[in-house]
């Protein structure tokens, strides 16, 4: 499969960058890397449409930013040389260290993963990823079940694995997600986790203890209620990819129809991670 690399250079990056990537993200890119002056962003090459980046930049304005562009086509083998040249190692917490292949280990950290980088969202580099973490680090996992919806790398289910769950299902509808997830389930040998190819139909009728949805507004909005049905009573749900304002009120008042009772957040550059317990 072939891709677009898409360059934005961004004014001024500090406001623009994270409103930019969510628009991109709801229009088909999977997949972000910040610069200095703004962004890399890859979409495959079936799904681009340079009409939609000319309405974005149309409406940038209106959310306090501007955004020039262009764009090439790359092929996949191309995709470990672009992160290896930009791609660091993540530290959350002083806990948990996040890392590729070509980073050294740390065996002074409590827990390390191993993420392959490739074209799948989740490797702690984004705030909403190391939130995500963040909570997972002080949730207690010890003999529950997990799912993992949107799982891109697995890096969360890997974590939750880590930490003792007892079942682990990482469900992502890409198919490149879903083998970069495979491959980091062995990298890390947490073979609890159950890697699935399909989306919220897949969780019907079933339950789980903890539920992670790092995914974004719109889908999260549709599928609460699946959420919410699978959910154990006083089973925990972290959301995330969404913003504070305006969106962690909707979130909230949706969950509140379905049993789910906010209980903290966190948040970083107005990028928030929500977890909400059922009732």
């Amino acid at each position: 499969m072939q891709y677009v690399e898409l360059k934005c250079i961004v004014t001024p990056v500090e406001i623009g960058n994270d409103i930019l990537i969510a628009f991109l993200a709801d229009i088909g890119y999977e997949s972000f890397l910040e610069t200095e002056t703004g962004l890399l962003a890859y979409i495959p090459e079936s799904t681009f449409e340079e009409q939609r980046l000319k309405l974005l930049q149309e409406g940038s304005k209106d959310f306090g930013f501007e955004f020039s562009y262009s764009f090439k086509e790359i092929e996949d083998q191309n995709w470990n040389a672009v992160w290896e040249s930009n791609y660091e190692p993540v530290l959350v917490d002083n806990r948990c260290y996040i890392r590729a292949p070509f980073h050294p280990q740390r065996k002074d950290i409590e827990y390390e993963i191993l993420i392959e980088p490739k074209m799948s969202f989740g490797t702690a580099h984004h705030q909403t990823t190391a939130q995500m973490v963040s909570y997972l680090l002080e949730e207690d996992c010890k003999g529950k079940n997990v799912l993992d919806m949107g799982s891109g790398t697995g890096i969360l289910s890997i974590l939750a694995a880590m930490r003792g769950a007892k079942d682990v299902w990482a469900i992502d509808n890409d198919q490149w997600a879903y083998n970069n997830c495979c491959e980091n389930i062995e990298k890390n040998h947490t073979y609890i986790v159950k890697a699935i190819l399909g989306d919220a139909n897949d969780i019907v009728n079933k339950q789980y203890d903890i539920i992670i949805a790092n995914i974004n507004r719109n889908i999260l909005l549709r599928d609460m209620h699946i959420y919410a049905n699978a959910l154990q009573k006083n089973g925990v749900l972290f959301l995330s990819g969404f913003y504070i304002h305006p969106d962690l009120p909707v979130i909230e008042e949706a969950a509140k129809k379905n049993n789910l009772i906010l209980s903290s957040y966190k948040e970083q550059d107005n990028w928030v991670a929500a977890r909400f317990y059922k009732v």
